[in-house]
């Protein structure tokens, strides 16, 4: 199922992207010959919120965003382990509860326009409750792996290398 997921959010943040991009240019376009699509760029800001949070989702399926881990990396992964899945819990309490005031924001929004397009501002605000139980989604099936991996290789929640990389990258630092 997850594979499955992660193919769907590729193609719709590859959508997102091109129609962003396209939107753009052919705003550009008109604008210069005279005609400006006045509700583009609106569009265009509702497009790249949405594709802001798919691709935060892929990030984080692939383990690839940005990690701070200036004093956790030179624990053992045996030990890291504990820690990663304390922080992963603490990071999904706080998606949920984003997620939670994300849909209050959509109801609040329901009748306000976006900009003049026309459209809902719902559908905007809508990203964030979506995009935080996206995110808390893929996070519960990580910190699920990694517990799953304790007492054997510990499969590490915000890292994509291997522990024996790990290991050997903290040997060289010092």
């Amino acid at each position: 199922m997850s594979d499955v997921i992660a193919r769907i959010e590729s193609i719709v943040g590859r959508i997102l992207l091109a129609a962003m991009v396209g939107l753009v240019f052919i705003a550009g376009v008109t604008r210069w010959f005279g005609y400006p699509l006045v509700w583009s760029m609106d569009v265009a800001q509702l497009l790249f919120v949405w594709a802001a949070f798919v691709g935060a989702d892929m990030a984080m399926r692939k383990k690839g965003l940005i990690a701070v881990d200036l004093f956790v990396r030179w624990i053992r992964p045996q030990n890291r382990v504990f820690i990663d899945i304390a922080t992963g819990l603490v990071i999904v309490a706080f998606l949920l509860a984003l997620a939670k005031l994300g849909y209050d924001l959509v109801m609040l929004n329901r009748e306000r326009e976006f900009g003049d397009s026309g459209i809902s501002y719902a559908l905007v605000t809508a990203a964030v409750p979506i995009g935080c139980l996206l995110l808390a989604s893929t996070l519960i099936g990580q910190i699920w792996e990694a517990i799953r991996s304790i007492g054997r290789r510990p499969q590490l929640v915000f890292s994509a290398t291997r522990p024996e990389e790990t290991d050997r990258s903290a040997g060289e630092a010092w």
